[in-house]
C-alpha cells in the first residue's frame, strides 16, 4: 500500500503541477475569447431555457431520456458535493483566503469551458444498441477528430470508468461516514451500509430514475444549504467586508501564519484555488456533458447554455457561500481543515444547530454525487466494452461504496485526484482542436439558423 500511495504521489505532483493549471485555465480563456465573452454576457438567456427546460419535451424536441432540466440536476447532483464544503475549507487552509479568488477565477473560465463541452457532446451524440443517447469527450473525440483519434477517447473512457469510483464514489462515502462519525458517533460501516443500500436502488434504474430523483433532491438541498450559509453571513454581516478584504488581498500578496495557518505564498493561492475550483465545478473533466448528451433536445448550443449554468451555481453561489462563512469566523486559522472547518465555522455562527447543518449537507450532497458519478463510469464502461457490460459495473459501483467508507481517507482522495486529472487532458485536448466547431455552432444558433444534434447529422 505504502508503495502504491508514493507512486501516486508522484503522479498527482505531475498531474496537477503548473502544467495542468495553466491547460485548464488556457484552454478556458481560449474558449472564452472565441466565443467573446457570451458564456457571461447570456447567463440571463442559460437561466430562462433552463426554466423552460423544466417539463419533459413533446414532439420532436423529444428525442432524448431526460429534460434539459433533469439533464442539468444529474450534473449538478455530480458536482456539488464533497468539493463545496470540504474542497473549499481545504483551499482555504492550503492555499489562504486568496484562493477563493482563483476559485472564482476558474470558475468563470469555466462557464465557457462548460458550454463547450454540452454543445459538443449533443453535436456528436448517438444512439446505442439500447436505444439511448449517448455522449461525451469519447464520443465527440471519435466522430469530430475522426477515428485515427479513436485511441483518445478511449484514454478517457478508461479513466473516467476508474475516476468514477473516486471522486463520484468512495471519496464521497468516506467523507460521510467520517462526517457523521464525528456528529452522532455513527460506525463507519453502518454509513456505508446506508448509502449503498439507497444508491443501489437508484443506481439500478438508470439514467431516468437517477435524473428523476436529482431533479428533486438537487433544488431542495442546493437552496435549503444557501439558505443556512445566507443566516451564518447575516449574523456575521460585520464581518464580510473583512472576508472579502483577505480573498482579493491574499490573492495576489501571501498569506502570513495566523494561529494554526501556516500561511501560504501567492503560488499556492493560485494551485489550491484552480485544483479544489475543478475538483469542485468539474469544468474541463470533461464528466458534465456525459449527462447533458442525454437531454431531450435538438439544438446543442441550446443545451449548452442550460449546462454552463452548472458552473456557475456550484463555484460562484454555493463555493461561495461556504468560504464567506469560513472566512467571517475566525476558524479559518484554527488549523482545522476539510468539512470539520466549515462545521467549525457553522456551529460557532450557529452553536449546537451548525454542525448537524453541515453533516446533512455533506450527506446528501455526497449521495447525490454517487448518483450522478454512476452514470458517469458506467457510460465510460459502455464504451469500451458495450452496453451488455453496464449491468456488471452498477453492481461493482454499489459495492465500491461500502469499501470507500471504511477506507484510509488520504488514499482515497489521492486517487480521486490523479484520476480526476487524466480525464481531464484527453477532453481539454479535444475541446482545443474541436473550437472551430463550437464557434460556428455558436454563431449559427445567435445568428437565427438550424443547429442540429449528433443523431441528426447523417439522416
Amino acid at each position: 500500500m505504502e508503495t502504491l500511495t508514493n507512486l501516486l504521489s508522484a503522479i498527482e505532483g505531475v498531474v496537477w503541477g503548473p502544467l495542468m493549471l495553466v491547460l485548464l485555465l488556457g484552454v478556458g480563456l481560449y474558449l472564452q475569447a472565441g466565443l467573446k465573452v457570451m458564456p457571461i454576457r447570456k447567463l440571463g438567456t442559460g437561466f430562462k431555457l433552463l426554466w423552460q427546460g423544466r417539463s419533459t419535451a413533446k414532439g420532436e424536441e423529444s428525442e432524448g431520456e431526460v429534460s434539459p432540466f433533469n439533464a442539468l440536476m444529474t450534473s449538478l447532483s455530480a458536482t456539488i458535493g464533497t468539493g463545496n464544503i470540504a474542497g473549499v475549507a481545504t483551499a482555504i487552509f492550503l492555499g489562504g483566503p486568496g484562493a477563493v479568488f482563483w476559485m472564482w477565477i476558474t470558475a468563470l473560465v469555466g462557464m465557457a469551458t462548460k458550454f463547450s463541452e454540452a454543445v459538443l457532446a449533443v453535436r456528436y451524440r448517438e444512439v446505442d444498441e439500447a436505444g439511448d443517447h449517448v455522449g461525451g469527450p469519447m464520443y465527440y473525440i471519435r466522430n469530430g477528430l475522426g477515428k485515427k483519434w479513436a485511441w483518445l477517447g478511449g484514454l478517457f473512457a478508461f479513466f473516467g470508468a476508474v475516476a468514477a469510483f473516486g471522486i463520484g464514489n468512495t471519496v464521497q462515502s468516506n467523507s460521510v461516514a467520517d462526517g457523521l462519525g464525528e456528529s452522532i458517533n455513527m460506525p463507519h460501516w453502518l454509513t456505508g451500509i446506508v448509502i449503498m443500500v439507497l444508491a443501489g436502488a437508484v443506481i439500478l434504474g438508470g439514467i431516468k430514475r437517477i435524473a428523476k430523483v436529482a431533479g428533486k433532491l438537487v433544488p431542495i438541498m442546493a437552496i435549503a444549504y444557501f439558505a443556512c450559509g445566507v443566516l451564518v453571513l447575516i449574523i456575521n454581516a460585520d464581518q464580510i467586508g473583512s472576508a472579502l478584504g483577505l480573498i482579493f488581498g491574499h490573492a495576489f500578496s501571501p498569506a502570513s501564519a495566523a494561529g494554526g495557518f501556516a500561511g501560504a505564498a501567492v503560488a499556492k493561492a493560485i494551485q489550491f484555488g484552480v485544483a479544489r475550483g475543478v475538483f469542485s465545478n468539474e469544468a474541463g473533466l470533461g464528466s458534465a456533458p456525459i449527462a447533458h448528451a442525454a437531454a431531450q433536445t435538438k439544438n446543442p448550443v441550446r443545451q449548452g447554455l442550460v449546462a454552463m449554468l452548472g458552473t456557475f451555481l456550484d463555484t460562484i453561489v454555493v463555493c461561495s457561500i461556504t468560504a464567506l462563512a469560513i472566512l467571517t469566523t475566525n476558524d479559518w486559522t484554527s488549523g482545522e481543515t476539510g468539512a470539520a472547518l466549515t462545521s467549525m465555522a457553522f456551529d460557532s455562527t450557529l452553536p449546537g444547530v451548525g454542525q448537524y447543518v453541515v453533516s446533512f449537507a455533506l450527506a446528501v450532497f455526497a449521495f447525490t454525487t454517487i448518483l450522478g458519478w454512476a452514470f458517469y463510469g458506467e457510460k465510460c464502461f459502455e464504451y469500451l466494452f458495450g452496453v451488455r457490460s453496464i449491468k456488471v459495473y452498477r453492481v461493482v459501483y454499489i459495492l465500491a461504496i461500502l469499501a470507500g467508507a471504511v477506507a484510509p481517507l488520504n488514499f482515497v482522495w489521492l486517487m480521486a485526484s490523479v484520476f480526476n486529472a487524466m480525464m481531464a487532458i484527453p477532453n481539454l485536448i479535444a475541446l482545443a482542436l474541436l473550437s472551430p466547431v463550437v464557434f460556428k455552432l455558436t454563431k449559427d444558433y445567435f445568428d437565427g439558423k438550424t443547429v442540429l444534434p449528433g443523431e441528426d447529422l447523417n439522416r
